[in-house]
């Protein structure tokens, strides 16, 4: 039922100079290089020392949802809804089966078993292992990065989109957004893209990975310092924090965005503005817009764990001369 830690891949990663952008907007440093076994070639991976120094890694929500991505959709995770905290994990069955007021009075239940108040709102996430196969991404996510550094955009957000959005394949969202960059109609067309009944450029990979970074270099990023300079509050650009507001603004809308942020009385950036964000509603922007920068942050710790629990590629050996 409960697969933590899967198969991974066989991987072998060459650290590079870690560390955060220059002012200059270099990005030499960011990335880690490997050889991974289905062809043997390097593959370059972005790790965000950010997340450790910071300690983002110990908040509960990109913690919970690193957890959900390593279970199967048999079992489920009984957690907290405004702060995620994990109660429980059991199949997914026991509470499928139940009917609408049996599943009423489980909640009940959890609620006087932990003392918590009456309008304490309870989920049930099924696992979604099956949805985040991050261990197959590595190819995408490097040719991500090349379109978006080719487009002189931060490919930070490249592997972020790739890693949450649609990995793995490409779907199409209830939202009617598409492709592996998960794209609405309306923006890929400003972007160039081409969507009509005959042809759908958000498929392509390259074409929808180049209008999706142009669309986070025109639209959102400068969206982002807009609202934040309107706010009072300082950034720079290659702050962790402010990369996920903009992930906010790609998935949500400025507006939204905008619209929640004005609802937080604040003047300070950082981890304690996103924490409020997630805490904070506004017309469009809810539940899985709240879940976006969260997803984030998890499935950034998830690839960090493959990365470093990776055994050495069985063809090592013919490629160890070419990697120094």
């Amino acid at each position: 039922m409960i697969r933590l830690f899967g198969v991974l891949p066989v991987v072998l990663f060459i650290m590079l100079i870690p560390g955060r952008l220059s002012a200059q907007d270099s990005y030499e440093g960011l990335f880690e290089e490997f050889v991974h076994p289905d062809d043997c070639l390097r593959k370059r991976v972005i790790r965000d020392t950010q997340l450790r120094q910071e300690q983002w890694h110990q908040l509960a929500q990109p913690v919970f949802w690193q957890l959900v991505m390593n279970l199967d959709p048999d079992s489920s995770v009984l957690n907290l809804a405004d702060t995620r905290e994990i109660l429980d994990i059991f199949p997914t069955e026991s509470y499928d089966t139940l009917s609408t007021e049996e599943k009423k009075d489980f909640k009940d239940s959890v609620l006087n078993a932990y003392r918590l108040p009456e309008n304490t709102r309870i989920y049930v996430t099924y696992g979604k292992r099956d949805y985040y196969d991050i261990e197959s991404m590595f190819d995408e996510i490097d040719r991500g990065i090349h379109a978006f550094l080719e487009a002189g955009t931060d490919p930070w957000y490249a592997q972020a989109i790739l890693l949450i959005e649609s990995p793995g394949r490409i779907r199409q969202s209830y939202t009617g957004a598409v492709g592996h960059f998960q794209l609405m109609k309306h923006v890929a067309i400003s972007q160039g893209l081409v969507v009509n009944r005959s042809r759908d450029d958000r498929k392509d990979f390259e074409k929808s990975a180049r209008a999706a970074a142009k669309f986070i270099q025109r639209v959102c990023i400068p969206h982002t310092k807009e609202m934040l300079r309107n706010k009072g509050i300082a950034f720079e650009e290659h702050d962790l924090w402010f990369r996920l507001l903009v992930m906010h603004v790609y998935h949500a809308g400025a507006a939204n965005v905008r619209g929640a942020l004005n609802q937080i009385p604040t003047r300070t950036g950082g981890i304690q503005l996103i924490q409020k964000l997630w805490k904070t509603e506004y017309r469009g922007f809810r539940n899985a817009s709240q879940n976006y920068s969260q997803l984030a942050l998890a499935s950034f710790l998830e690839l960090e764990r493959i990365m470093d629990t990776g055994s050495p590629a069985p063809c090592v050996e013919t490629q160890e001369a070419g990697l120094h």
